[in-house]
């Protein structure tokens, strides 16, 4: 299994969403997860479900 942070997909959100000037809520609501979604994503805590 491969963990966010081996694909720096995790800090590479936090940039994203730093860059665009939005919070962690606002791109919650914008894609359809919760904020505590979000939060565990750009820490490397969880994975998005690879659909």
């Amino acid at each position: 299994m491969i963990h966010l942070n081996e694909l720096n997909i995790a800090k590479t959100l936090v940039l994203k969403r730093k860059e665009k000037g939005i919070t962690q809520e606002e791109l919650a609501a914008y894609i359809g997860v919760s904020k505590a979604s979000v939060s565990k994503w750009e820490t490397g805590v969880s994975q998005t479900k690879g659909y």
